[in-house]
């Protein structure tokens, strides 16, 4: 009897695409499996390239997990019982985007997750462990079993990754400019996540998920910075606040939204140096407690 296995994504400039499907192609090749493909669609979609005032104006919702209405998907992806859910998303300040945060919330997501393991597929710049701390409480609300993750980042150091990836979002172009490199996941990357596939139809074709997440470290499908972490948890801390002060001062959005632009970019160019600092100068004193973190956020 063949295994039904579905891949939900949501993709703004097709860079998940491409990963999911290459993540897809062993199982696609493998008679016994039969793959659903299913694109997650908004009402109202966002624009790509961005606009610099809706990028803006999507942060409060993006961080407070405020959702958008959906597009159902075809009766062909509904009327299945799925052996194995693979759900692609992006990080969209420091949470999961709001296309993919907006289908978890819906009546659709209710009866794809019930009781489905899933494995989560990252495509982010580089912040993204406290976006998967998030999407493990929304999974286990819907009574899934979160059994893998694979995360693809930007490699290039922080303030280079920040200027290209601006660039690529408000042009839309994916190349190098000037002195700086492609941004986005590496090409080599992209194009090498079907060993991710092979990891995963394998334990599919097992019946066993217990050792995958471990199969998936092996295949280098999860890279922790320390660094990075202890941002992620400041950046939410302050994230919270401006969310929470945005959405209680509609009125005063506007401006407030400009005044979080400014913030943003004192935090990346100013504050995000001094943090680094800080983190060489004490990371003797809380190796053990990174080594533990490390260990957690490689896991499931």
């Amino acid at each position: 009897m063949k295994k039904n296995v579905l891949f939900l994504y949501y993709t703004q400039s097709g860079q998940l695409e491409d990963i999911v499907k290459n993540i897809a192609l062993p199982l696609l090749s493998d008679e016994s499996i039969n793959v659903t493909f299913c694109d997650i669609s908004l009402e109202k979609p966002f624009p790509f390239p961005w606009k610099k005032e809706v990028f803006f104006n999507a942060f409060p919702e993006s961080f407070l997990h405020i959702p958008a209405k959906v597009l159902p998907p075809s009766q062909e992806v509904l009327n299945q019982k799925y052996d194995l859910i693979v759900l692609g998303y992006q990080v969209w300040y420091l949470s999961p985007s709001i296309p993919v945060n907006s289908f978890l919330k819906s009546e659709y997501a209710k009866t794809l997750f019930n009781g489905t393991p899933v494995v989560t597929v990252i495509g982010a710049r580089n912040m993204w462990v406290m976006a998967q701390e998030k999407m493990k409480i929304i999974l286990k609300e819907l009574n899934a079993q979160l059994v893998g993750n694979i995360a693809l980042v930007d490699r290039h150091i922080n303030h280079v990754s920040v200027i290209t990836i601006v660039e690529w979002m408000f042009t839309g172009k994916k190349e190098k400019f000037g002195i700086f490199p492609k941004p986005g996941v590496s090409d080599e990357e992209i194009n090498g996540a079907s060993k991710f596939g092979k990891v995963i139809l394998d334990n599919l074709k097992n019946n066993s998920f217990g050792t995958l997440q471990q199969n998936l470290i092996a295949a280098d499908a999860v890279e922790i910075r320390p660094f990075l972490v202890e941002m992620d948890k400041k950046a939410n801390k302050m994230f919270k606040k401006w969310a929470n002060l945005i959405i209680n001062r509609p009125n005063s959005r506007p401006k407030l939204l400009k005044a979080f632009n400014v913030y943003l970019l004192v935090a990346i160019w100013l504050i995000s140096p001094i943090v680094y600092i800080l983190h060489l100068l004490k990371y003797p004193l809380v190796f053990n407690k990174i080594r533990k973190e490390t260990t957690y956020f490689k896991g499931v």
